[in-house]
């Protein structure tokens, strides 16, 4: 969430350094103000863990298949 919360806050800075900028400047904050929401997004997504366990689908048991009309006896 905090570097989310940069990332936006950078953003934004961008958005109201367009309305005072000229010439080359103006185009860097644009891009900043367009591509930074699709960034942030990415390096919030990113999850890390330190010694993590990875979890294999193929582990897990699979549930026996039982007909609607099967009674457990």
């Amino acid at each position: 969430m905090v570097r989310y919360g940069i990332a936006m806050g950078v953003r934004v800075a961008c958005v109201i350094a367009c309305f005072f900028a000229q010439g080359w400047w103006l185009l860097a904050f644009v891009i900043g103000a367009v591509l930074l929401p699709y960034i942030a997004v990415v390096i919030a997504n990113v999850g890390y863990k330190e010694g993590g366990v990875v979890e294999r689908p193929a582990s897990m048991l699979p549930v026996p298949y039982r007909s609607a009309g099967a009674r457990d006896e």
